[in-house]
């Protein structure tokens, strides 16, 4: 695992929330913020900067909703030119990362990058990473397929690990993770959404999700993203007892608005405190990763800096394995 002596690795924030700030719209598109890698790859390049200089140890690509099939299907490129188009993600994070060095030699910090890597649900583009129903009408084998094209893009451009996120369904967990054995030098986190305080997406108990997460060799963190805030600490909570001892909590929420098709982003229902208040009980909790995601700004990563650093006198110590 990685970490820092002193104290958890902060995360970035909703990198789509960021370059959508910064003028681009992404909205709708299939794609996603991965279109950008064809079409405006310094806007991405901007937006990653932008999360550490708010303190961000850990910036993702802009990969989640990528693939060699939809950059095909709706980039018409060819399948080498769809692989080179997702191994410029690693590149565009890892040029970032030795930028902002560079810049700021007093940091002490080389911050990590991370492959993220979207559900099948994500290249439907129909909010099935929600609940996770398609996986009924696959097998392992078949998401194991799918998966795979990304995954060796990653891994061949060097990425520092990979980010399994908003994953909604068991038999998916499993196949990723059966098909993380195929690269035995890459490490991993694995992170599901979830609807409640008890229960991922697709209505199986959060504590089946981390006993799968347990068998894993190659994962450094197993836990919870692209939810609400309220609802982490009840789900760490509920599963305290079965993280292994090289395990830990990975732990990225939404801001606390909710979804509406029709209208955008809502304020919740629920009252919830921001990341950044809660970040104190996830600690303790075990949490050594922590952001956010949709709508947690670079402002927001700074707060939640602030929060678990600011206190720290002495410079940060570069990160370790362990």
């Amino acid at each position: 695992m990685y970490m820092y002596d002193n104290g958890p690795l902060i995360l970035d924030g909703g990198l789509a929330t960021q370059l959508e700030a910064q003028g681009c719209h992404i909205q709708g598109d299939p794609l996603w913020n991965a279109r950008l890698l064809h079409t405006n790859p310094q806007a991405i390049r901007d937006a990653h900067y932008r999360f550490l200089l708010s303190g961000a140890d850990v910036i993702s690509t802009a990969t989640y909703q990528a693939s060699i099939t939809g950059f095909i299907n709706h980039l018409d490129l060819s399948s080498e030119g769809a692989r080179e188009l997702l191994m410029s993600g690693v590149r565009l994070a890892k040029e970032t990362v030795e930028r902002f060095v560079s810049d700021s030699p007093a940091e002490q910090r080389y911050s990590l990058v991370a492959g993220s890597v979207g559900p099948y649900g994500a290249f439907l583009h129909d909010g099935s990473e929600y609940t996770g129903a398609y996986a009924k009408e696959m097998t392992t084998e078949t998401l194991k397929v799918w998966h795979r094209p990304q995954i060796d893009c990653l891994a061949a451009a060097g990425v520092d690990l990979i980010a399994f996120e908003t994953i909604p369904s068991i038999k998916e967990a499993e196949a990723l993770l059966e098909l993380l054995k195929e690269f035995p030098n890459s490490k991993a986190w694995l992170s599901f959404s979830c609807k409640d305080g008890r229960c991922i997406s697709d209505g199986n108990p959060f504590t089946d999700a981390v006993q799968i997460a347990n068998r894993s060799r190659q994962l450094v963190a197993v836990g919870v993203n692209c939810c609400s805030p309220a609802i982490v600490e009840p789900l760490l909570d509920s599963a305290r007892h079965l993280l292994g001892p090289d395990m830990s909590w990975v732990v990225y929420p939404n801001s606390g608005e909710e979804w509406d098709n029709e209208q955008g982003w809502l304020p919740s229902r629920q009252t919830s405190a921001p990341v950044p208040e809660l970040s104190h009980t996830w600690v303790k909790q075990g949490a050594a990763l922590i952001g956010g995601c949709c709508r947690v700004s670079p402002t927001h990563i700074a707060e939640l800096k602030q929060q678990l650093k600011g206190s720290c006198t002495s410079p940060a110590t570069p990160l370790r394995p362990v």
